[in-house]
C-alpha cells in the first residue's frame, strides 16, 4: 500500500507539461492532475515506444519536476499498475460492456491506473475516480470520460481480495489460471517458473515478483568504500548497500561514477566471475555482453586491483555508449568495443576470464522490469536459447586452456539455464563444468545442474540470477560433473 501524495489527490490546474523523453513539454489541460498524468506518460512510453519502466521513470519525473513523496507516488502508481496489469484486466473485463481489446488503448491505460489507486493504494475512491476521469477526458473524449466514470464506480464496489476471489478460478481445478490472475503473471510464465522453483515455493516466488525492489548501490572497490554509501549493507555482496531513501543521483560517489545502482544479484555474478580459481596468467578479462555496463564496471574495479584489464564488448551501439558511461574513470578497462558476441573480433585463446551475461527472457528480474512479463512470449525462448548457446560457445573459443567462462542469465527458466549448460557440454569436448558453489557465501542457492547456482527473489532478495562456471580444457576433458 502506498501513501497518498503530498499534493492533494484531486486535480490541480496549470501544472507542468505532458510528454516524455527529450521532447518539449506540451501545455497541460486544465483540471488534469500532474501526478496521474506523469504515471500515464510512463505507461504510454512502455506501450507505444517499447520503453523500460525503470529507465523511463527518471526522465518523466524530471520532466514533471517531481521529488520526494510526489515522485514516490508516481513511481508506485506507474510501476505497480504495470506489474498488476493481469489482475486488473481480469477485474476490468467484468466491469466493461465490451472486450477489453475494443477499449481504446489510452483509455485502458487510464482505467488500469484508476484500478490501482482504488484497489491497492490509500487514495480516497472519489479522488481516484475523478482524477482518472479528468485524465481520460484530456487524453480521449468527454464521452470516454463518462465511460471511465461508470467502469471505475463498478470497480470501487469491493476490495481487491473480493475481486480476486470472484474473477480467479478455484486453484484446485485450474491452478495455473488461478495463479496467473491472482499474481498477475501470464500463464506460460507461471508454468516456466513452476518447473524451475522447488515444490511449494511457487506462490512465494510469484508474490515476490510483485514487491517493488529496494534500490541497491555498489561501491566499486578501489574507487569507493561501502561506508561512503548511505544505507544498510547487503547480506551477500561485500560491496553493496541498500539505499536508505532518497535519490541515488544525490549520492556523491554515484554522481562521480565511483559507485552505481546495481542489484545485489548482479553484483554477485561479477564477484563470481572474478573469484573463479585460475592457474597461471590472470591478466586479460572479457565481458562478452556488457551492456548496460553494471557488471563490467564492477569487474573493471576488481581487475584493476589485480593488475588485470577487461575488454567490455557489446553488440548494440546505444548500449555500448551506456557501458562507456558506466566504466568511465575506471583503471581496469582495456577497451569498450561494439561487436557481436557470436562473431567477435578477438583472437581465440587470448582471454583468461570471460563473462557471458547473455540476453534472456528476463523473468528473473520481474520486480525491476515489470513490463517484461507482458512483453515476452513463450515463442521467444527458442531464439534466445539458440543465441545463448552460441555466445557460450564463442566464449569458450576466446578463453585460453585453463581459463574460465562464467555463464549467467537473469532467468531461472530451465531451458535458459540447465538446458544451455548441458547442450554446450554435449557439443564441446574442450569444456568442463566446474563447481561454483564455493564462489559465493550465499545459502540455499543450489542450481538445477550440480555445481551451478540459482539466486531467487523470495529466498535471497535478489534477482533470480543463474550462474554456471565452465573451464576450458583439452579435447578429452568434457564431462557434465
Amino acid at each position: 500500500m502506498a501513501d497518498r501524495p503530498s499534493r492533494r489527490s484531486g486535480s490541480r490546474p496549470g501544472a507542468a507539461g505532458t510528454g516524455h523523453g527529450a521532447a518539449g513539454a506540451a501545455p497541460l489541460r486544465r483540471g488534469v492532475d500532474p501526478l496521474r498524468l506523469a504515471a500515464y506518460e510512463v505507461l504510454k512510453a512502455v506501450r507505444v515506444d517499447g520503453a523500460y519502466t525503470n529507465l523511463v521513470l527518471p526522465s518523466v519525473l524530471r520532466q514533471f519536476d517531481l521529488h520526494g513523496r510526489d515522485a514516490a507516488f508516481v513511481t508506485e502508481l506507474a510501476s505497480s499498475t504495470i506489474r498488476l496489469q493481469g489482475a486488473y484486466d481480469a477485474i476490468l473485463a467484468t466491469c466493461v460492456d465490451r472486450p477489453l481489446s475494443k477499449v481504446e488503448a489510452k483509455v485502458l491505460d487510464a482505467l488500469r491506473l484508476g484500478c490501482h489507486q482504488l484497489l491497492s493504494m490509500r487514495v480516497p475512491p472519489h479522488a481516484a475516480i475523478s482524477t482518472t476521469v479528468d485524465l481520460v477526458r484530456a487524453k480521449a473524449t468527454s464521452g470516454a470520460g463518462g465511460f471511465a466514470n461508470a467502469v471505475l464506480r463498478r470497480v470501487a464496489r469491493q476490495d481487491l481480495a473480493a475481486w480476486l476471489a470472484e474473477v480467479a478460478p478455484d486453484p484446485r481445478r485450474a491452478e495455473t489460471r488461478h495463479h496467473s490472475i491472482v499474481y498477475s503473471h501470464p500463464r506460460w510464465v507461471v508454468e516456466e517458473l513452476a518447473a524451475a522453483v522447488r515444490p511449494g515455493e511457487l506462490e512465494a516466488l510469484l508474490a515476490a515478483d510483485n514487491v517493488p525492489p529496494r534500490v541497491t548501490l555498489v561501491a566499486r572497490p578501489g574507487r569507493a568504500a561501502r561506508d561512503e554509501l548511505p544505507g544498510e549493507p547487503t547480506p551477500f555482496s561485500p560491496y553493496g548497500v541498500v539505499l536508505a531513501g532518497g535519490d541515488p543521483g544525490d549520492v556523491p560517489a554515484v554522481v562521480e561514477g565511483r559507485a552505481g545502482v546495481q542489484d545485489e544479484g548482479s553484483q554477485l555474478v561479477a564477484i563470481a566471475a572474478a573469484a573463479a580459481p585460475l592457474e597461471g596468467r590472470d591478466e586479460h578479462w572479457l565481458d562478452l555482453c556488457a551492456g548496460p555496463g553494471g557488471k563490467a564496471a564492477l569487474l573493471a574495479a576488481l581487475a584493476a586491483e589485480r593488475g588485470a584489464r577487461i575488454v567490455a564488448s557489446e553488440r548494440q551501439e546505444h548500449r555500448a555508449v551506456l557501458v562507456q558511461r558506466a566504466v568511465r574513470g575506471a583503471d581496469g578497462v582495456a577497451a569498450v568495443v561494439t561487436a557481436d558476441g557470436t562473431a567477435p573480433p578477438y583472437r581465440h585463446g587470448v582471454f583468461d576470464r570471460v563473462l557471458v551475461d547473455a540476453p534472456c527472457t528476463g523473468l528473473g528480474a520481474l520486480r525491476r522490469r515489470p513490463e517484461a512479463r507482458w512483453r515476452r512470449r513463450a515463442d521467444d525462448l527458442l531464439t534466445l536459447v539458440l543465441l545463448q548457446r552460441r555466445l557460450v560457445s564463442s566464449a569458450l573459443d576466446l578463453v585460453r586452456p585453463g581459463g574460465v567462462v562464467l555463464y549467467a542469465t537473469c532467468s531461472p527458466v530451465l531451458s535458459e539455464t540447465a538446458g544451455v549448460v548441458r547442450s554446450v557440454l554435449e557439443a564441446r569436448s574442450d569444456a568442463r563444468l566446474e563447481d561454483a558453489t564455493g564462489l559465493l557465501g550465499v545459502p540455499d542457492c543450489a542450481g538445477p545442474v550440480p555445481g551451478t547456482l540459482q539466486l531467487w527473489p523470495h529466498r535471497h532478495g535478489t534477482d533470480a540470477m543463474f550462474i554456471a562456471l565452465l573451464r576450458k580444457v583439452g579435447p578429452a576433458g568434457s564431462q557434465l560433473g
